[in-house]
């Protein structure tokens, strides 16, 4: 390793509170951020997608958001803070000599296909050999239990960590799934198993089923071979499974719905040119598996909803209007405010589905042509093994969710944690309502949450705002939490798809999505974040958020 110190910058030319992306020796880049006299030098992209993070934000406290998908990390020393970032920045030596900021680097590390350097982890392992002695048991193998293993070793537990997941891989890239189709777990782990074992000491358990839970033992028993696996402290992280309506065709050979790899490999070998889709479904996965197959030269595309217009619980009606709008100019034909009845089998082969017969608000029925259908009407939580565990009955709801408090505790029992959005339900920051957010990052960022409460031994309470994305046309970002909002303001022309939406709710903004706005959607985070967001009546009065200083030295007494 070969370092080199270069002159990348003139002082002058690098504000208090400002970031810039400069060169360094041929294709090699870095990003410079200032707080105060003092100037920090670290990779210059994110290390989630790749993101440039000098077109993010930057706040006092140290923090760079990605502009694209609310993963955070440290200026100061380039550690992960929020996920979706699998992986840290590196950290160079920055340095003002005679007026110019110089930076002191291995040039191959400030290369883009280099960006990332492995988290700093203060136990590497544990102390025991893996597969012996007690310690943290995660059930479950998605973004929560990984991220919960990098925060468990990143802040010092060096304890066994026992990791029993369903699934035949590593944790993935879930979101690659239905917005990308993609079928290979190879192409989607963020670690292979082998790593999580031999640099994070883990004892990963693939096509592991758990039937239940001994509070009592504080054992967790495996399904078939009713194993016991003792535990320390559990963490259940099971996410979500898809739900079917329940209607008569419901589970013909090609209804499908998407949330694991077996799942997308089903639908990719189904949806083939010539082929007639119909999308029980307008939120989130539904539409994102449309754009994903839209160049599949499909006979027809058919998507129904009980909405007006797609995303419009969570958008609203004119954005979900400007989305409708654009797929509707790719061939997708609409079938909204309406219910399905039932699909309807092939008289040549009864196993398949030939039909989707659905009924209109106004009682007309139409029966659409189908070769393939995809189910995607939301998820519940996976806790079906707690229910005949005993001590869970008070703290599972008839909904399937894990009630727990504001450290993602399971409320009333000892040691044990309850993380991802599709299970946990937990008190809002803020307001103390009770929420179950079936985010893919807040799975990710209640794992690093519990990781840190579990290493360290104190509450680490859950306070991230919520973020997602999604490609409709152009990329969507969102983030806060909209339920129940009372009020849009629009800034822009949705159906240009190029605007920001504000969501208010008792003249406060409660969440914010745009699209070809970044880094606004990162901006509005912090802002929420920090309890600086505008009012609805300042929003409305033409304040932009943009302009509001949470980086610069005199900005630190309100952002601390």
């Amino acid at each position: 390793m070969s370092h080199k110190t270069i002159a990348v910058l003139d002082e002058s030319e690098l504000k208090d509170g400002e970031m810039k992306q400069v060169d360094f020796e041929g294709e090699g880049k870095v990003l410079l951020s200032r707080l105060g006299d003092k100037v920090h030098a670290t990779s210059a992209f994110c290390t989630h997608y790749g993101a440039p993070l000098a077109k993010g934000v930057l706040t006092a406290d140290g923090r760079v958001v990605c502009p694209w998908h609310g993963a955070c990390f440290n200026v100061c020393t380039g550690d992960i803070e929020d996920a979706p970032a699998p992986t840290a920045l590196h950290s160079f030596k920055a340095e003002v000599v005679n007026g110019k900021i110089q930076v002191t680097a291995d040039p191959s590390a400030t290369l883009s296909k280099n960006k990332s350097r492995q988290p700093k982890l203060l136990a590497a392992g544990s102390n025991v050999p893996v597969g012996q002695g007690k310690g943290v048991v995660i059930v479950g193998g998605g973004s929560g239990a990984f991220m919960a293993i990098e925060s468990l070793r990143e802040h010092g537990y060096n304890g066994p960590i026992t990791v029993l997941s369903k699934e035949h891989h590593a944790p993935i890239d879930r979101t690659k799934l239905n917005k990308a189709l993609i079928t290979d777990a190879s192409k989607l782990e963020w670690r292979p198993t082998a790593e999580l074992r031999s640099k994070f000491g883990v004892d990963f358990r693939e096509g592991t089923e758990v039937s239940g839970v001994d509070l009592g033992a504080k054992e967790v028993i495996i399904g078939g071979t009713q194993e016991r696996v003792p535990y320390e402290t559990l963490v259940l992280a099971t996410g979500g499974v898809s739900r079917r309506l329940p209607i008569p065709g419901k589970d013909l050979s090609n209804v499908f719905t998407l949330r694991g790899v077996e799942d997308a490999q089903k639908i990719d070998a189904a949806v083939k040119e010539g082929k007639k889709l119909v999308v029980i479904g307008s939120s989130f996965i539904s539409m994102e598996l449309v754009v994903a197959v839209t160049s599949r030269k499909l006979a027809s595309i058919d998507v129904v909803g009980q909405e007006e217009f797609p995303f419009e619980m969570v958008l609203g009606k004119q954005v979900g209007a400007g989305i409708k709008k654009f797929h509707e100019s790719k061939g997708v034909k609409f079938h909204m405010e309406s219910k399905v009845e039932k699909i309807i089998p092939s008289e040549s082969d009864p196993s398949v589905a030939s039909a989707v017969v659905v009924t209109s608000g106004s009682g007309q029925s139409t029966t659409l042509e189908a070769d393939v259908v995809v189910m995607g009407v939301g998820v519940a939580p996976a806790t079906g093994f707690l229910k005949n565990s005993k001590g869970f009955e008070k703290v599972v709801d008839n909904s399937g969710a894990v009630h727990v408090d504001e450290y993602l505790k399971v409320k009333g029992l000892e040691n044990v944690y309850a993380i991802a959005g599709d299970i946990a339900l937990y008190p809002q920051p803020g307001t103390g309502e009770s929420r179950r957010i079936e985010h893919w990052n807040v799975a990710g960022n209640q794992g690093r949450a519990v990781g840190k409460t579990i290493a360290e031994g104190k509450g680490q309470p859950f306070v991230k705002i919520p973020v997602f994305w999604s490609a409709q046309g152009q990329q969507l970002r969102y983030c806060g939490v909209g339920a129940g909002f009372d009020d849009i303001i629009i800034d822009g022309n949705p159906e240009e798809l190029k605007f920001a939406a504000y969501y208010a709710k008792k003249g406060s903004i409660v969440a914010v999505a745009s699209m070809q706005k970044d880094p606004l959607v990162s901006k509005a985070s912090e802002l929420l974040r920090l309890g600086l967001m505008p009012s609805a009546s300042e929003i409305k009065g033409g304040k932009d958020i943009l302009t509001i200083d949470i980086s610069t030295v005199s900005a630190k007494p309100k952002v601390a």
